[in-house]
């Protein structure tokens, strides 16, 4: 990432912030003159204890000198998450934690016999091996037949989050289809700042906004998480309701891989539809 794109991420993501944040929840009163939802600079300013023309800047992208101290103010203020301050120091202080160069194609992240086996041990947890771009290089059988057959997809085409936009089939899967997609995007913007000598990611971004036209506003949401644990409902065309409680697990290793696992909710008849369509599958 560039000088130009960090500010100008920097820029959208405190915008987002503070589009978010309702005045009554940090204590001030919402009026009935604003003309826009959230806070207003200066009250972000006030709460931060920082000058309204400081922030101002800061939140324009111009390129000015902030301390972790003032950040750690700046977050507070805008009440973020762990992973939310994570991403922001890594924006307004130009690092990241792990400076790796884009991995080649002969670099490309290799699913370990063990790891081959703990897929296939979870029999009934549809469950996807993915890198740091969010590339698909692994899967087990359940997600297969919950997903799609990512056999039949080029490898080169296996990224989720393009796949969640243009393949019609996760479209239709998912109850809230855009709940879904902001829950991938906020694992990627984690990447995407944690990464952020990696020019790959700047490229990918203009081919999805030039691409898909209802990317751009699930992205400018300026959602952050490394590891979001949500209950998602799926209505599958041959399964029907299923609802699945996402875990994403980070593999250690040199390459850095994530596994989600979508594990059946207890109680509900998931499993049991899921068992049923693998079997029907092997007729």
């Amino acid at each position: 990432m560039n000088n130009q794109a960090r500010l100008q991420a920097l820029s959208q993501f405190l915008k987002g912030k503070r589009a978010r944040i309702a005045p009554q929840a940090v204590g001030l009163n919402g009026g009935l003159r604003r003309r826009t939802p959230g806070l207003r600079r200066e009250e972000v300013a006030q709460l931060a204890g920082l000058s309204t023309t400081w922030y101002t800047w800061l939140e324009q992208g111009r390129d000015i000198q902030a301390s972790a101290s003032v950040l750690e103010n700046v977050a507070s203020a805008l009440q973020m998450t762990t992973d939310e301050r994570k991403y922001l120091f890594s924006l307004a202080l130009d690092k990241s934690s792990n400076m790796l160069p884009a991995a080649s194609v002969e670099e490309q992240p290799q699913i370990s016999p063990s790891l081959a086996k703990i897929l296939e041990q979870l029999r009934y947890c549809p469950t996807i091996i993915s890198d740091r771009h969010c590339n698909i290089v692994g899967w087990n059988e359940a997600a297969r037949h919950v997903f799609l057959d990512f056999e039949q997809i080029p490898e080169h085409q296996r990224n989720m989050i393009a796949l969640l936009f243009d393949r019609k089939e996760f479209r239709r899967l998912a109850v809230n289809w855009k709940d879904f997609a902001a829950d991938f995007l906020a694992i990627f913007r984690a990447y995407y700042g944690q990464y952020m000598e990696d020019d790959w990611y700047e490229t990918f971004l203009r081919e999805m906004k030039s691409t898909y036209p209802d990317f751009n506003p699930l992205w400018e949401e300026s959602k952050v998480s490394s590891a979001p644990q949500v209950v998602l409902e799926f209505r599958h065309a041959r399964g029907g309701k299923m609802l699945f409680e996402l875990s994403s697990l980070i593999v250690q290793g040199s390459t850095e891989l994530r596994c989600s696992i979508y594990t059946p909710v207890q109680d509900s008849a998931t499993e049991v539809k899921l068992m049923a369509l693998m079997e029907r599958a092997k007729e």
